[in-house]
């Protein structure tokens, strides 16, 4: 994780272990958020768009909903937000999965296949015509997931601390310990960033809107993690 090269807040660069986990392959769209009967608060609306203006408290909440529409155990304490990682169902990656996952599989700046022109593989400032794109759209990356890197920054479930990488654990870490008040962290970059921000190490944050009345960006959107299931553990050989 981190990077020698970015912001004070990318390192050290260290190396992490992280528990089996599955991923969306896209970010949430506009449509299935719908689909929840749960208002599209999306500035850029359209069909397969990525919903955006959602804050962090807005995300935990879809990840219950979904939860629950599948038949799972929810992650999210709907009073305080506190997440029972044991649960079966949906929540935010942690940095670390998030971080991995963009990764696919290498530790440069932009994972495998940096290589690619960043014009096949993200929605930017350089292409994106000033709004989101239909997720999926742009090339997927090394592992099969599109638009990590733009589109929209998505949310992580952790508080952000600039320093926490000085003190990261070695084995599935975590951000500080939760609060309401403090920042939560965001990934990726999105429609709006220069190409220089789309990194796999790029650290954001923002206010997640538990305690107060604070409005999401157009440019914050999520995907969803879960634990995998018996079968799929089973089927991994793990």
């Amino acid at each position: 994780m981190g990077s020698a090269r970015g912001r004070s807040d990318e390192g050290p660069r260290h190396e992490v272990s992280i528990s089996a986990f599955a991923m969306d392959k896209f970010e949430v769209t506009q449509d299935i958020y719908g689909r929840l009967q749960l208002p599209d608060p999306s500035q850029f609306k359209g069909k397969g768009h990525p919903i955006e203006q959602v804050r962090w408290s807005d995300a935990a909440l879809f990840c219950n909903e979904r939860s629950r529409a599948e038949g799972l155990e929810p992650c999210y304490d709907e009073d305080d937000f506190q997440c029972d990682f044991k649960a079966s169902g949906y929540r935010l990656p942690t940095e670390a999965e998030w971080e991995y996952a963009c990764r696919g599989g290498d530790d440069s700046d932009r994972g495998r296949s940096a290589a690619a022109r960043i014009d096949s593989r993200a929605c930017y400032a350089g292409n994106s015509g000033g709004r989101t794109q239909p997720a999926g759209r742009r090339r997927a990356n090394a592992w099969g997931l599109h638009d990590l890197l733009g589109n929209v920054l998505e949310w992580c479930h952790d508080v952000y601390d600039k320093d926490f990488y000085k003190n990261s654990a070695g084995h599935d870490p975590l951000g500080p310990a939760e609060n309401p008040e403090k920042d939560r962290v965001l990934r990726g970059g999105s429609w709006k960033s220069p190409e220089a921000e789309l990194t796999a190490s790029r650290r954001y944050h923002g206010p997640p809107g538990i305690s107060d009345a604070c409005f999401a960006r157009n440019t914050y959107g999520f995907r969803c993690v879960r634990r995998l299931s018996a079968a799929e553990r089973q089927a991994g050989g793990k």
